[in-house]
């Protein structure tokens, strides 16, 4: 087997339905306007991302997680855009494709978060 590296996503409830409707096993292709891919190193950074933003434009955020083999994920250097722990990996929309066959296992929600009433 090889070896993989796990890698975090925030989501909202579209692109969670469309991850769904693949059996949680790809990542859904990218609107126009999205030309980048930026899953992230840490959970702590994408619970953040959940709350901050998820949250806010759709009322619910999720905190995903998934393995993908490391031999593909070193071809993209880890970007810090922030503080040290805001760190994320820059995919090209054409390469997401070579990512969901690179994925190892299942995509899994690991957390879900709503707005306060």
């Amino acid at each position: 087997m090889s070896e993989t590296v796990t890698v975090y996503r925030p989501t909202g409830p579209k692109e969670l339905a469309l991850v769904e409707e693949s059996g949680f096993t790809r990542w859904p292709p990218r609107l126009p306007e999205q030309p980048i891919f930026y899953p992230v190193t840490n959970e702590r950074y994408a619970v953040e991302i959940a709350t901050q933003w998820n949250v806010k434009e759709s009322g619910v955020g999720y905190v995903t997680r998934f393995e993908v083999k490391k031999t593909f994920m070193d071809q993209y250097d880890i970007q810090t855009v922030g503080a040290f722990h805001h760190t994320e990996w820059w995919i090209p929309a054409e390469k997401l494709e070579e990512l969901n066959l690179n994925i190892v296992g299942l995509i899994e929600v690991m957390e879900e978060y709503r707005e306060k009433s």
